[in-house]
């Protein structure tokens, strides 16, 4: 089987599986799904969704989020990791959608990438889902499943990226990403044995 044929067959399975995928993270509008994006790195989504409900009902605008002192923000979200830095950087964050956005998330990488905290992941995330711009954000589960899937060599996040583009229609990024992330939590978690992992099966025989 070609990488191309396996890359079908892996988008066939997945969309079988996940005809419809929500965002896994809890929000109402593209900055409260930043916040969030932001809020995600090295914890869980489910961890963030926790929290946000709390966080929103007091800043769900860069105004109100502006407004708080740090302090006041690392309290609010004092129960997910790096909450020091993570409180700096959503206070400074809202300033600077302020200062130079009028408030409003930009609908631009270059624009989200030179905010605080936010690196091409979130961005991807936030352009892909909030703006409907094409993007493949890598997380765990994408890297090691295309590794798994012998789709990438999967040596860093950007290599994963471009190859992930390079094999899959551009239509079906923001959706496919989604996919796998949801695919590699349900039947191929990073500590499991992988006994679910049907797809691996079908790719390799095994």
């Amino acid at each position: 089987m070609t990488k191309k044929q396996r890359a079908n067959l892996v988008m066939n399975e997945l969309e079988k599986l996940y005809p419809q995928v929500p965002i896994p993270l809890d929000h109402f509008d593209s900055y409260t799904l930043l916040v969030a994006v932001s809020l995600s790195a090295q914890t869980t989504d489910k961890k963030v969704n926790q929290i946000t409900p709390e966080l929103f009902s007091k800043a769900s605008t860069p105004q109100q989020m502006s407004r708080l002192e740090e302090y006041e923000i690392k309290e609010l979200i004092k129960e997910i990791g790096l909450s020091n830095t993570k409180a700096k950087n959503l206070k400074r964050m809202a300033e600077l959608l302020i200062e130079n956005h009028q408030g409003v998330v930009p609908e631009s990488f270059e624009a989200l990438e030179a905010l605080p905290g936010v690196g091409h992941k979130t961005a991807s995330v936030v352009m892909s889902q909030a703006f409907g711009h094409p993007a493949f954000p890598v997380d765990t589960h994408i890297h090691r499943l295309m590794k798994q899937w012998k789709l990438s060599e999967g040596k860093n996040v950007v290599q994963v990226e471009a190859d992930a583009k390079k094999l899959f229609p551009k239509n079906k990024w923001n959706k496919l990403h989604l996919q796998i992330i949801f695919y590699g939590r349900e039947y191929s978690p990073a500590r499991g044995k992988g006994e679910k992992d049907f797809i691996t099966k079908m790719l390799f025989n095994s």
